[in-house]
């Protein structure tokens, strides 16, 4: 059985390398090139536009940025090749042209591809449908000094879980300030960023005499890396579409 070549864009980033690390040890899949606009001396091509790329590719993992999600995608559609989409900061409008190419390919996108994030999630689903609105919940992400968007996409994630859980009716409040009032029925979510915190997510609920916490601490970003070779080992083969961790977990 031959080897499944892996082309990875933003492969000069940390998580990029990350990613090369895994693979490197891998039976089943290799690194054949790169996509990214630094330029960096790797053991396989990097180009800098996928226009160049000369490889054939079985699969993509993307840890770069939603700058080149569109020339990502196009390429992907002609060369009928699944993507895996790890960036985050994606706008509603790249949201939905995402959904709109996974027709023609499979694309696998999650804000998270920690299975520790995943598994929170559902907890966080049973305790807010457990809970119902007796319950105020709050969210408080921190992440290191050099991320660029905030919220998190993973405190999204769990926002819209409660959100979902609790029929749809609560609104987001992004910090709070000044003279804000008695809280309404809303999910507060909150933002730190300093030094070099990996990741960690705290999930609070508050309610008459109680506290119950969820949390979830990432101690490195190899755990995001090692779930995007996952998918991108397990996308390989599947019809078009639009997949998630739930896809995944699911067979593990």
């Amino acid at each position: 059985m031959r080897m499944l070549n892996v082309l990875v864009c933003g492969v000069c980033g940390k998580m990029g390398g990350n990613v090369c690390d895994i693979l490197r040890e891998n039976k089943k899949m290799r690194v054949v090139c790169g996509v990214d606009k630094r330029r960096k001396i790797l053991p396989f091509p990097v180009y800098s536009d996928f226009t160049e790329v000369k490889e054939d590719i079985d699969v993509v993992i993307d840890f770069s940025s939603p700058a080149v999600l569109k020339e990502e995608l196009e390429w992907a559609i002609t060369k009928d090749v699944p993507v895996v989409l790890a960036p985050t900061g994606y706008s509603a409008e790249d949201l939905g042209y995402i959904e709109r190419r996974s027709e023609h390919i499979a694309i696998f996108k999650t804000a998270n591809f920690s299975l520790g994030i995943n598994l929170l999630l559902k907890l966080v689903r049973k305790a807010s449908e457990t809970l119902g609105d007796s319950f105020d919940a709050e969210i408080v992400e921190k992440h290191h000094r050099m991320k660029t968007d905030a919220p998190s996409g993973t405190a999204l994630m769990l926002a819209d879980c409660i959100k979902e859980a609790c029929g749809g009716t609560k609104k987001y409040v992004f910090g709070r300030e000044g003279r804000t009032g008695a809280r309404g029925n809303e999910i507060g979510v909150h933002s730190v960023r300093g030094g070099t915190i990996v990741g960690e997510h705290e999930v609070i609920f508050a309610g008459e005499d109680e506290i119950i916490t969820l949390s979830h601490c990432a101690l490195s970003k190899k755990i995001f890396a090692d779930g995007a070779v996952k998918a991108a080992e397990w996308i390989i083969g599947k019809p078009s579409g639009l997949y998630g961790m739930d896809d995944l977990t699911e067979n593990l």
